[in-house]
């Protein structure tokens, strides 16, 4: 069996099986998991190795690449902005970011680029990998596009633009890019969009999927060009440039810490006011890229019957490619995290990440 490393509540025991059984039952290769309940780190485990070979355990302050769980640090940054008055999620983008406005875009507001519904999903000039660590240049393409539809009226997953999007506005109101800000804001948090060489050591490989993804029966309306490999990953121009939708470097522990504050643990950073925004509603409905149904608030997606991940309603969530995942419960005031490097295909419904959530709620049952 594969040694599980770290702490557990005896209240969250079943977590901690739950996570044993992703080794023995799920072919897990290495991973870690984390709860936050009430403002206190009640679980916080890792175990496996960083390499498909097996050759390199797992450490407790092992990093990886955790794909679209960043876009759940990254839209946070642009909320405690909110919060202080900064940023208006409300005012159009073109306020902060005046070369926005270009091509029909002066009514796209900021709340659109978070909730996934601006019309901005792809870029229209054809990119490959590396234009995407050209910050100017990608930002640049897209303050000059037209949106592939009505902004505000449905949601089209931004899978890599989002970051830049944000991102964009991020650096016009304060001058830092995300993560500078999310440095300076978030001591601690051992949480990077861009690593330094100094901590190569620390990072799991991406192991890519055994087995491609079954095409869908029904295309989705709108079709987004995938830009980035698992390989990718593994260079040092991917882990020195930014990337904020599908770049930061973490774990479940840093991710959980982050979030944390959306479940109420720092009201310094985000006030009650602040973190609720997340919940207003933005968009119900099929997603436009995603082919599926889902329900976006600002910045996160939203607990709601298609997505029952939680029995309470202020209850939002996201995860990235290959299983990583994300959920804030601000009802039960708890965060759930899960990260590892086996990537598979089944995205937000891959069931390892969900039988974390499903322990940890079964837990609070008792």
């Amino acid at each position: 069996m594969t040694p599980i490393h770290g702490t557990c509540h005896e209240r969250f025991a079943g977590v901690r099986d739950a996570f044993a059984d992703l080794f023995a039952a799920h072919g897990e290769v290495g991973a870690c998991a984390a709860v936050h309940l009430d403002g206190d780190l009640v679980v916080d485990l890792w175990g496996g190795h960083t390499d498909a070979a097996r050759t390199t355990p797992w450490a407790r302050d092992t990093l990886v690449c955790v794909w679209s769980t960043s876009k759940t640090v990254t839209n946070l940054c642009a909320l405690v902005l909110a919060d202080r008055g900064e940023l208006d999620l409300d005012a159009p983008v073109s306020r902060y970011w005046p070369e926005f406005a270009a091509e029909g875009k002066d009514r796209v507001e900021v709340r659109h680029l978070l909730a996934h519904t601006a019309g901005l999903p792809d870029w229209d000039t054809p990119l490959r990998v590396t234009d995407l660590y050209d910050w100017d240049k990608a930002t640049t393409l897209l303050a000059r596009q037209t949106p592939r539809w009505e902004p505000g009226t449905a949601s089209g997953y931004h899978v890599t633009t989002q970051g830049h999007l944000v991102g964009e506005v991020i650096r016009r109101v304060t001058g830092q890019t995300v993560g500078d800000f999310l440095a300076a804001e978030v001591s601690g948090a051992d949480f990077a969009m861009s690593l330094p060489a100094s901590q190569d050591h620390r990072v799991a490989d991406c192991i890519p999927p055994s087995q491609p993804a079954a095409p869908k029966a029904t295309p989705p309306p709108v079709s987004v060009r995938r830009l980035v490999d698992p390989e990718d990953t593994w260079t040092p121009e991917w882990r020195r440039a930014e990337v904020p939708a599908v770049g930061g470097f973490g774990n479940a522990r840093s991710v959980a810490t982050i979030l944390s504050t959306l479940a109420g643990a720092d009201t310094a950073l985000l006030s009650e006011a602040g973190r609720g925004q997340v919940f207003r509603r933005q968009s119900h409905g099929t997603d436009l890229v995603l082919g599926v149904p889902i329900t976006f608030g600002i910045g996160y997606a939203l607990a709601d019957p298609q997505w029952a991940i939680s029995p309470n309603p202020r209850t939002c969530f996201w995860g990235g490619r290959g299983g990583s995942l994300a959920v804030v419960d601000a009802d039960a005031r708890l965060v759930v995290t899960y990260a590892m490097n086996r990537m598979t295909t089944t995205g937000l419904r891959d069931p390892r990440g969900l039988s974390l959530v499903e322990a940890a709620y079964r837990a609070l049952a008792t």
